[in-house]
């Protein structure tokens, strides 16, 4: 049964800022308020440096303000992000660029839709700390963790003994380490069932991508890494699960379409109808299930490790994988490259929790510096 919660009614439009709005998180959210403009309002826009795409969608939208960061910069994204009169902001930038305007959208007293796992992964503690403080909802967009999300709303977080996490396990699922150690960037980038931005697409092909969702998933959920698994599942049907203490499984399934958790994410606390494809069994399918090959991915055992001794060695691993995935695309480094990379910069010491942003700042930067001194030995 759901809880009462959820039967609240939307009376008026929601207003929302649309970060990252020219990436395919974006791009799929503004798809979903042009078709359902009685329910959303975009009132703010940014992007990087797509100017054409996002001067397009502000005319579109009757010209919100819209920030190009890589010209106006980050201070007037976050100036727009406060100053902007919204309910929720929907958070779909990439990286660890991500972070402040998650932290200025709470500050602001807004909802916070949120794509950016780098913003959990990094300072999870002191953004809740701030959705507590300013009374403001941290709403998962991630398919996996909306999909545990709505799952514990409905059965109780007393009630969940783990969760677990689907993998389509990319383009790379089936080979075999001597295979691994040949594969190109190119190759990376055809993922077999969502179209992604390129360096999710990487981490998709190489499970680091599932890796942060661990540890994302620890820290929104409050549970342990030995309770957080992961399932490689090709068809990306189910999009999580959860075992209850009785010891029975739930999960939630949809067609492979991020315009289903952002829709759940922008009308919470409502269920409301939608034009989406909905997933049928008029047709025929299977649902194929299986473990992750941990010693040929060894990014998604680097990230439990991170997560186990906790620190900012969550923080470590993000910025050293976001710097190895650029060197790769730059072909710098080879793909196996990427799990040795990171492996190498967490042999530091990365003990001390962060007790400010500046703090995860700090560890960032300096956990990029190592990453990138490591690459130059390893370029020949």
């Amino acid at each position: 049964m759901r809880p009462l919660v959820r039967l609240w009614k939307i009376t008026l439009r929601k207003k929302i800022i649309v970060l990252g709005a020219t990436g395919s998180i974006g791009k799929s959210a503004v798809d979903i308020v042009r078709n359902n403009p009685d329910l959303f309002e975009i009132v703010g826009l940014s992007a990087y440096s797509s100017r054409d795409d996002l001067e397009s969608i502000a005319n579109e939208f009757g010209m919100p303000p819209a920030i190009l960061v890589a010209e106006k910069g980050g201070d007037a994204l976050l100036a727009m992000i406060a100053e902007v009169d919204a309910d929720i902001v929907l958070n779909g930038i990439a990286g660890a660029s991500g972070l402040l305007p998650s932290k200025a959208a709470l500050e602001s007293g807004k909802d916070l839709a949120l794509a950016n796992k780098e913003t959990i992964v990094m300072a999870g503690p002191l953004i809740r700390s701030l959705s507590d403080k300013y009374g403001k909802k941290i709403l998962p967009v991630d398919s996996e963790h909306s999909a545990v999300f709505n799952l514990i709303e409905a059965y109780g977080k007393e009630s969940v003994a783990e969760i677990i996490l689907t993998a389509s396990g990319g383009p790379f699922r089936s080979f075999d380490a001597a295979r691994l150690s040949t594969v190109t960037a190119s190759d990376a980038l055809k993922h077999p069932t969502w179209s992604m931005g390129a360096k999710i697409t990487i981490d998709s092909a190489s499970l680091a991508n599932k890796g942060l969702e661990v540890i994302e998933a620890c820290r929104l959920f409050d549970m342990p890494p030995d309770r957080v698994k992961v399932v490689v599942h090709p068809q990306s049907l189910v999009h999580s699960l959860i075992r209850t203490k009785d010891g029975v499984l739930y999960a939630q399934l949809s067609k492979p379409d991020m315009r289903h958790p952002i829709f759940s994410a922008l009308t919470w606390p409502e269920y409301r109808e939608n034009k989406l494809e909905e997933f049928s069994f008029d047709v025929a399918c299977s649902m194929q299930f299986e473990p992750p090959r941990y010693a040929d991915f060894p990014l998604l055992g680097l990230a439990y490790r991170a997560a186990m001794l906790d620190g900012s060695y969550t923080i470590a691993f993000n910025a050293a994988n976001e710097v190895a995935v650029a060197a790769f695309l730059e072909g710098k480094i080879s793909f196996i490259g990427l799990a040795e990379v990171t492996a190498r910069v967490l042999e530091s010491d990365w003990t001390i929790a962060p007790r400010s942003f500046e703090d995860v700042i700090d560890a960032d930067h300096r956990a990029r510096e190592s990453a990138y001194t490591i690459i130059k030995g390893l370029i020949r």
